[in-house]
């Protein structure tokens, strides 16, 4: 081959592999406008076991669990959106519906597994035995960092586990956790015992041993070096007394309820803050003995579980509001999968991926009450199907991030929603 032949071939193969990087608009020559709201930050609350979308936010026809008759365990209720109705049990939401869109044609064709179906509502991607994917908060965080000075980008309240994580992006866009509100975060707090003169006599060793062995050039290690010195300013007393919810009015603690509110109310206090993402988990307070998985007789009680997060939400989304940070502040509800409208040997339900609900609230966004439709029983989509890689476009779009860009994995480009369109109907 001669030098002139080698160079186009070179040209032509770069051209090439630019062009198959790019979206299928754009390659077409029609590239769609970049859809972009005005959100700040994400409150994604998680209820983890599968939340049961005909016991809540797309209740169907009254089924019958003795005489085996599929159909929702309610009854339903108006909302304040005309047309849309929830589960009886959602009242409160009920009267803000107009703040409010369920998506109801949520699906994901992943094995209704647990930890699968989790790791896929997390991280938007099915596990790979080759590369760990990472979560929406850490992609955002990421993305977009902190939005206030002294403040971490991503706190999880709820247990760590690596679905929650920064996988390929490293250390330093994982999250600052606590399980318990009345403690405050994991590992911020010296040991009892630990005297200020002797942590700064710690901090100085430490810093006396990284000006003689330099920075290391492993990038693992420099990234968790820099998550050590976050850590440590995080640590002091300016931070800290966000996690005081003694602070806050007696009422409105009320208001918000036991431990799963209290999560709720101090996310609304992270997001003050500057805290990007916050997670709140809502599978910590088994009020019915199985959470939201709700097999055989844990559906008996299911309705104290709906009832709880009922009041956190709506509390959450006036709070938000009442403060002007409703249109800044992104709400999501999501969960793993959904449950069947046929009713199991002992009167609970089982898994569906293939049709269930989360909630979206908040964030700037044109709410309608309801997004997507399924049939008579919650069972198959029948109209606006929304995959997670969509949820999660429609996530990203709302806080300002482009969700047609690429991550990397070292040199290895990834979609960051791996090719998800927003739901362009809540963007105008």
């Amino acid at each position: 081959m001669s030098q002139s032949t080698r160079r186009q071939f070179l040209q032509t193969s770069a051209a090439t592999a630019g062009a198959m990087s790019l979206p299928a608009s754009a390659i077409c020559g029609a590239a769609a406008p970049l859809v972009k709201g005005d959100a700040e930050h994400v409150i994604s609350i998680w209820l983890g076991g599968g939340m049961g979308q005909m016991d809540t936010f797309d209740p169907k026809r009254k089924g019958d669990p003795k005489a085996k008759v599929a159909g929702s365990y309610y009854d339903a209720i108006d909302t304040s959106v005309p047309g849309v109705q929830v589960c009886e049990h959602l009242s409160g939401v009920a009267k803000v519906m107009e703040h409010v869109t369920a998506v109801r044609s949520v699906h994901h064709e992943v094995i209704d597994e647990h930890a699968a179906a989790t790791n896929r509502l997390h991280t938007g991607r099915s596990i790979s035995g080759t590369v760990t994917y990472p979560s929406l908060g850490s992609m955002i965080s990421h993305e977009r960092g902190s939005a206030g000075d002294g403040a971490p980008p991503y706190v999880l309240i709820g247990y760590p586990n690596v679905t929650r994580g920064p996988g390929f992006l490293g250390a330093k866009h994982g999250y600052l956790y606590l399980t318990d509100t009345s403690q405050g975060p994991a590992g911020l707090s010296p040991p009892a015992g630990i005297s200020q003169s002797r942590q700064d006599r710690r901090q100085a060793y430490l810093a006396e041993l990284r000006r003689t062995t330099g920075m290391s050039e492993m990038r693992a290690l420099a990234e968790y070096d820099a998550v050590i010195q976050e850590s440590l300013k995080l640590s002091g007393p300016q931070f800290g007394s966000v996690f005081n919810l003694d602070e806050e009015p007696g009422h409105l603690r009320n208001q918000y309820g036991g431990e799963f509110g209290q999560r709720c109310l101090l996310s609304r206090r992270l997001v003050e803050r500057g805290v990007r993402f916050v997670e709140v988990s809502h599978n910590l307070n088994f009020l019915n003995g199985s959470g939201w998985d709700v097999h055989n007789n844990g559906i008996v009680n299911q309705y104290k579980l709906i009832a709880e997060l009922d009041q956190s939400l709506a509390t959450l989304i006036a709070d938000l509001r009442s403060k002007q940070l409703l249109d800044k502040t992104l709400i999501m509800v999501t969960t793993e999968f959904g449950r069947p409208a046929d009713f199991d040997s002992g009167g609970g339900r089982g898994h569906q991926g293939t049709a269930f609900s989360c909630v979206l609230a908040g964030g700037g966004l044109t709410h309608r009450g309801a997004y997507g439709e399924t049939d008579e029983i919650a069972k198959r989509i029948v109209a606006n199907p929304v995959s997670i890689p969509d949820l999660f476009a429609t996530v990203c779009a709302a806080v300002g991030v482009d969700h047609q860009k690429n991550l990397y994995d070292g040199d290895r480009p990834i979609p960051i929603t791996d090719q998800g369109t927003p739901i362009s109907a809540l963007f105008t």
